[in-house]
């Protein structure tokens, strides 16, 4: 895998709120919804998922930049001199103390240790010298990042989602979720030390655009392109909402820009606006060519109005 700055197409000096703005910019372009059947923006949207996953983490991006996980995010052997400075002195780290032939393992310095391992051993120091007995350290939170279609958004849905920490969580992302919210899933973050009380997960979400639908509050908005003919005479046309298609019967007399409405057809209880967009057949039409040549409106009117030279 690719170096995560560089999918991102950040520097390492990049802050939390730059790197946000990068994934969520690049995630809304890649995004599967809008390249269907095509696997190399599926496989780019991965990428993107997977270096954020990383970065987003200020934990886990420290440990990269200190060459502790790859690229990916999986372990790297440890290196020697941290566990020597852990290990070695009077009174320092494992040293001399209780288990250190367990830490120091048969492995010399490329033994290592987990979070479990550290926690077990402080709290075990703390204890047999009769201090910190009480005390009660919260676990850290834990970030996400997910990416939702538009209609995902719209009507909610249910996502899997692997945490940094390797668990996966079924969570349920309620309709009409907005781009950038951030859920909070109470005591799924890390667990806490003598007693405190576990961490939450912190999942933010963005919703990726879509090809025709656009969202305002609780509104959906799209444009709907509609012939001459449908715009001079009406018709009843078929409209895609976030819920399937639908009827609409469009009135005679139409024009470019007419907004019609769709009541409780948007999020939640909101509507859908359908704006017309009149199409010109392409091509040569001589005869409408010729009817236009020789036609004088009942209602003359300037499209242009308001638009003159000052």
């Amino acid at each position: 895998m690719r170096d995560p700055y560089e999918i991102l197409g950040l520097d390492r000096t990049a802050d939390e709120a730059a790197i946000k703005a990068a994934y969520r910019k690049l995630a809304k372009r890649h995004h599967p919804d809008l390249h269907p059947g095509d696997k190399k923006a599926a496989d780019r949207f991965s990428e993107l998922n997977n270096a954020n996953d990383l970065l987003s983490d200020p934990e886990r991006r420290a440990r990269f930049d200190r060459g502790e996980l790859d690229a990916e995010g999986h372990e790297l052997p440890p290196r020697g001199q941290f566990y020597r400075d852990f290990r070695g002195g009077p009174g320092g780290g494992f040293g001399g103390g209780p288990g250190a032939e367990r830490y120091a393992g048969t492995q010399g310095d490329s033994a290592g240790f987990t979070e479990d391992d550290i926690a077990a051993f402080f709290a075990r120091h703390f204890n047999a010298r009769g201090e910190g007995a009480n005390m009660h350290v919260p676990g850290a939170d834990l970030q996400y990042a997910l990416t939702l279609g538009f209609l995902e958004a719209a009507n909610g849905t249910s996502r899997r989602v692997l945490l940094p920490d390797g668990r996966a969580l079924d969570v349920k992302i309620p309709a009409g979720i907005d781009d950038g919210h951030t859920m909070r899933l109470k005591g799924q973050g890390r667990p806490g030390l003598g007693g405190g009380p576990p961490g939450d997960a912190l999942i933010e979400v963005t919703v990726a655009p879509h090809p025709f639908f656009h969202r305002s509050g609780d509104d959906v908005i799209v444009d709907l392109p509609v012939t001459l003919k449908e715009a001079v005479l009406g018709a009843s046309v078929s409209v895609p909402t976030i819920k399937g298609h639908v009827k609409l019967t469009i009135p005679p007399g139409s024009g470019d820009g007419t907004r019609l409405r769709l009541r409780g057809r948007g999020i939640r209880e909101g509507h859908q606006y359908v704006e017309l967009k009149v199409a010109v057949p392409p091509g040569q039409e001589p005869a409408l060519a010729e009817f236009l040549r020789d036609w004088t409106p009942s209602h003359p009117f300037n499209p242009r109005a308001g638009m003159e030279e000052p």
